[in-house]
């Protein structure tokens, strides 16, 4: 399942309608995995879930897609049984970012975000391989994310 979560933007009214959107992607997920389905979800999440998932976490502590109600969100739905890929088999590892903002050449001094996941379902954890953050691919503020199952 490919997901594009939308940004907070400015504003409660779009915190709000990002968490709506947040449950109902959640409950669509839970009937299929209910139905007996293993799922991969990947996309742009526009949250960093934890402090080692962005550069500067105090700097951003009130900014959207670093808020403690987004993360919340997050933790939440971990807590459903989604497992992130990335830091389950990469518990430790600091600076990757998947997302670079393209003022002041942030990309450049990796000073990003991990706004971008691959997660399964906790039953589904035993195929996975790998999952990798593809960072030397440029073309966009976004790099690509790679998942390897058995």
């Amino acid at each position: 399942v490919n997901v594009y979560i939308p940004n907070g933007g400015r504003g409660d009214h779009r915190i709000e309608y990002k968490l709506n959107y947040y449950d109902e992607m959640l409950d669509l997920l839970e009937k299929r995995r209910a139905a007996g389905e293993n799922l991969v979800i990947c996309g742009d999440f526009n949250t960093a879930h934890t402090e080692i998932d962005l550069a500067r976490p105090r700097a951003n502590v009130n900014v959207t897609g670093f808020l403690p109600v987004e993360r919340a969100w997050l933790d939440k739905f971990v807590g459903a049984g989604y497992v992130d890929t990335f830091r389950h088999l990469n518990p430790e590892t600091t600076g990757a970012y998947s997302w670079w903002s393209y003022r002041s050449a942030a990309r450049k001094r990796n000073v990003g975000w991990r706004i971008d996941y691959f997660y399964v379902n906790e039953e589904f954890m035993d195929k996975v391989k790998n999952s990798e953050i593809m960072a030397e691919v440029e073309g966009s503020d976004h790099c690509p994310l790679e998942l390897n199952l058995f």
